[in-house]
């Protein structure tokens, strides 16, 4: 079954019945007027870029409403030789930015800045800065399909060492691997009414095989549970089937209608879901925490980011769930949490619903099993990017660095002799060779169509953890100048040491932007049982403990109270204080005298909650 294909008249007879779309495509096409007259005037470059910002939002704008990018149908006027001589043109133009992007130019000690680097701040423009980050650091390429990325090997290569640590984890723990189809049917789809609630405004449907309609829609799915659930019911019949422990690596599509940012909201991303099955509520509460604390390590321990560990309120926990934990990360930046991963006990509302049941051996009655699920997915890639990564580029944290070190050879010049030029490069071969059987994931940049001043503005705006300077004066007396991707700083190491102290500086690097991303995060998260504070406090980008009463309705009326009109980010407006997580680490122990946060709550408080705006 393949999704039908629309062609640009289609696109365009869609349109015409809709105004919004319609007025839309007047304003790009006058937009784009004002661009082209900006250029053919020749207008200083500060007013041709706003001009062009100003038609690329509106053309966001366009494909968030519709789905599909602005077509290009053959131009407004249909006059092909202009079309041929304007795309002639753009040609040209892109020719000369590569070459542009290509030239490092020093003058003054300064390095002129070229279409190489980031033309945007994380301070100024989030959303720009984040977006040219992942473009120009090669982690992705935008696709056709709104909501959809191709992940490139730079990101990929980060997903495949955390898969391949969890992996180890979970099968250490007896959790065996599996795949189940990515089509569920309605009817299996539905069977949890409160658990697709929650999920079916993201629903894609399968509704067509060619031109024929479906007798029944098929769903993509959005998670697991409806689709494999059925499978237990007919597996398990005695307790000696128990406990299942699964686990699927693959994707899933929510079709999200909020605006889509790559690795932190899209419509279809990568995960591993784990679904298991216990004879008792114990076993299964255990390893709810198990997976957690796996959860914490990856960002921890890979990933050098701090995490809160906690439980979800009854608002906040999966859908169908008795109850959710969470990991929730920090972003200085925006001010904004985001949720790590979850691990959640699902009780016995799924096994009642698909009817998994088993003989217990002492009273011989059917019992329902006790279920989990639990996922990651590549969100953690969004996550990390977002705090690690600084005005030059990305910031790999070492251990997830699919390259941990690059070499580049330095002082060759046209009056290099060759034998003094392959002295060089072999020194540096060596050297690639002996640091990559020590263990350290080390190449070298032997491109001889590039300078070295371009190589290390290259691999800066790639993250490399640490780049490697040898020269012939460096072979001289015997030592390499290593620099560090995280501070910026150069180190001259000993060539007789190298092996040893990479090894210990990639270490050193993960534990200084461990404690630097710790620090931003006790920074920026305070306690207050003051309302007045609590607002002002999440309006200067914190996140917030304060006592909660945890009903429902008085959470919305958080979120609700503590909401602005203007934008907190460009294309974000400052939405209200969501729960994050109740943290198993109380800062504090509830009072008698404690009140609920909210001013208008006459309920006692249970716990103090974590609060935050949040992706």
């Amino acid at each position: 079954m393949e999704p039908k294909a629309v062609a640009n008249d289609d696109i365009l007879n869609k349109m015409s019945a809709s105004p919004e779309k319609e007025l839309l495509t007047k304003e790009i096409n006058a937009q784009g007027d004002k661009v082209r007259t900006a250029k053919s005037n020749n207008l200083p470059k500060e007013n041709i870029d706003a001009e062009v910002k100003k038609l690329l939002a509106l053309k966001t704008k366009y494909k968030e409403i519709t789905g599909t990018d602005f077509p290009n149908v053959g131009g407004r006027g249909g006059n092909s030789s202009k079309k041929g001589s304007e795309s002639n043109r753009l040609t040209q133009n892109k020719e000369k930015a590569q070459l542009k992007a290509e030239v490092n130019v020093v003058a003054g000690g300064l390095k002129k800045q070229t279409r190489l680097g980031l033309e945007a701040t994380k301070e100024e423009n989030l959303p720009e800065w984040y977006s040219q980050v992942i473009t120009k650091g090669e982690l992705i390429e935008y696709y056709d399909v709104s909501g959809c990325y191709i992940l490139r090997h730079w990101s990929f290569a980060i997903w495949k060492f955390i898969k391949t640590w969890f992996d180890a984890e979970i099968t250490k723990m007896g959790v065996k691997e599996c795949y189940f189809p990515i089509f569920v049917s309605r009817a299996a789809l539905e069977r949890e009414k409160t658990h697709i609630a929650d999920f079916a405004p993201e629903v894609a449907w399968v509704t067509k095989s060619g031109n024929s309609e479906l007798a029944e829609p098929i769903a993509v799915r959005p998670t697991s549970e409806t689709v494999m659930y059925p499978a237990y019911a007919k597996w398990i019949q005695s307790y000696r089937d128990l406990p299942i422990r699964l686990n699927q690596w693959n994707n899933v599509v929510r079709w999200e209608f909020k605006h889509p940012q790559p690795f932190l909201r899209t419509r279809e991303f990568l995960w591993q879901e784990g679904h298991t099955a216990f004879a008792t509520k114990a076993e299964a509460d255990q390893e709810v925490l198990d997976i957690l604390d796996r959860y914490a390590h990856i960002y921890t321990n890979l990933l050098a980011i701090p995490v809160v560990k906690g439980r979800k309120t009854e608002k906040e926990k999966f859908a169908g769930a008795d109850y959710t934990t969470t990991v929730e990360a920090f972003i200085s930046a925006s001010g904004r949490a985001i949720q790590g991963a979850t691990s959640h006990h699902l009780g016995q509302n799924f096994s009642k619903m698909f009817e998994i049941v088993f003989e217990d051996p002492e009273t011989q009655q059917k019992q329902f099993v006790f279920q989990n699920s639990w996922g990651l997915t590549t969100r953690t890639i969004g996550v990390m990017i977002m705090v690690h990564a600084d005005n030059q580029g990305l910031v790999l944290p070492p251990r997830v660095a699919c390259i941990q070190a690059i070499i580049v050879p330095c002082g060759i010049t046209v009056n290099t002799k060759p034998d003094e030029r392959e002295r060089l490069l072999q020194a540096c071969k060596k050297l690639e060779g002996q640091l990559n059987v020590k263990g350290v994931r080390c190449e070298g940049d032997y491109r001889d169509n590039y300078s070295p001043g371009w190589k290390f503005n290259h691999w800066e705006l790639k993250g490399v953890p640490l780049r490697i300077e040898l020269g012939p004066k460096d072979m001289k007396t015997n030592q390499i100048v290593a620099v560090r991707r995280d501070t910026g700083e150069k180190l001259i190491l000993a060539l007789e040491d190298v092996e040893s102290k990479i090894s210990q500086l990639l270490e050193t690097m993960h534990d200084s932007m461990l404690a630097k991303a710790k620090k931003e995060l006790v920074n920026h998260t305070k306690i207050t049982k003051n309302w007045t504070d609590f607002c002002q406090f999440l309006d200067a980008k914190n996140i917030l403990l304060s006592p909660f009463c945890g009903e429902i309705s008085c959470e919305e009326k958080i979120k609700g109270d503590s909401a602005r009109d203007e934008e907190a980010e460009p294309g974000a407006p400052a939405m209200g204080a969501k729960s994050l997580c109740i943290p198993f680490e109380q800062p504090a122990a509830i009072t008698a005298s404690d009140k609920c946060i909210h001013p208008s709550c006459v309920n006692k408080p249970q716990f103090y909650t974590l609060f935050g705006r949040s992706y």
